[in-house]
């Protein structure tokens, strides 16, 4: 284990076995001034820890807790593997091209040896509210382990998120966007959730791919679409979902650091 501090925030860098995922997890922690004994804070897991250093996100968290923008926070940043496609995708299915094979073994390692040894090594957040996000294909991770388990985590953040996740080629003769985008099709079907709420940040430069032609990118209409599908099951934007579009945003980290500031305060302003 490694041990760096910075202003308010103490960073711990820890290796955790895992037997789901047959490898070994690399996780960052960000640990809030506070004392871990005497207070219960909120725990964000972040899926592709290893770019939140390019983020910056120590210095995002430190100026953060510095100016009382938002109350104490612990984040987990996890590596993720060399194989990415496959873990991260959704539970319920693999998508077109069969990605996201081990995601069944992602959530498993989650729950089953994640939050144990976190809540086992961090007392703090034992009783906090659990929240996860991710950016891109992480982002879909993110939102698919939050919808599934809701007994367990209460907030998603959804950067630049792969909602486009389909069963169907769209250049298939019959794809039909309803039926083949899995995420929709997920929250479609399933139930309303008390609680539980979503960030989604979206660049207007996220791509350049617009299936439908009607002059919006993928990105903007996947992740509307995937809004309104919460809307009809009973989330109010503004309450239980934030959308953030970027006029300048791009598929890059530099974005995303750019919103994650925005996320934090609106997931966990100060009392």
């Amino acid at each position: 284990m490694e041990t760096a501090t910075s202003i308010g925030v103490m960073v711990e860098t820890v290796t955790l076995p895992s037997d789901a995922l047959e490898r070994t997890v690399k996780l960052n922690v960000y640990l809030p001034p506070v004392p871990a004994a005497q207070a219960s804070v909120p725990v964000l897991f972040l899926n592709d820890g290893q770019d939140m250093e390019a983020i910056g996100l120590e210095k995002i968290l430190s100026d953060l807790f510095a100016t009382n923008a938002i109350r104490p926070l612990m984040v987990v940043g996890i590596h993720c593997g060399e194989d990415r496609k496959n873990e991260y995708g959704m539970v319920s299915s693999v998508d077109f091209k069969g990605r996201g094979a081990n995601a069944p073994q992602y959530q498993q390692f989650i729950l089953e040896e994640l939050l144990p040894y976190c809540c086992y090594r961090y007392p703090m957040m034992v009783r906090g509210e659990k929240a996860f996000a991710g950016f891109s294909l992480g982002a879909l991770s993110a939102l698919d382990l939050v919808w599934n388990n809701p007994r367990v985590f209460s907030v998603a953040g959804v950067f630049s998120g792969s909602l486009w996740w389909r069963i169907k080629d769209k250049t298939e003769r019959d794809y039909n966007e309803n039926r083949d985008r899995l995420m929709h099709r997920q929250i479609r079907e399933g139930v309303y959730h008390p609680g539980q709420r979503f960030f989604f940040e979206v660049g207007e430069k996220d791509e350049t791919e617009d299936r439908n032609k009607n002059g919006v990118i993928d990105t903007i209409d996947d992740t509307i679409d995937c809004m309104r599908e919460l809307l009809y099951k009973g989330y109010l934007e503004g309450k239980d979902m934030k959308y953030l579009q970027l006029p300048d945003g791009k598929h890059n980290v530099e974005t995303w650091a750019k919103a994650m500031p925005a996320f934090l305060k609106w997931a966990w302003p100060a009392i």
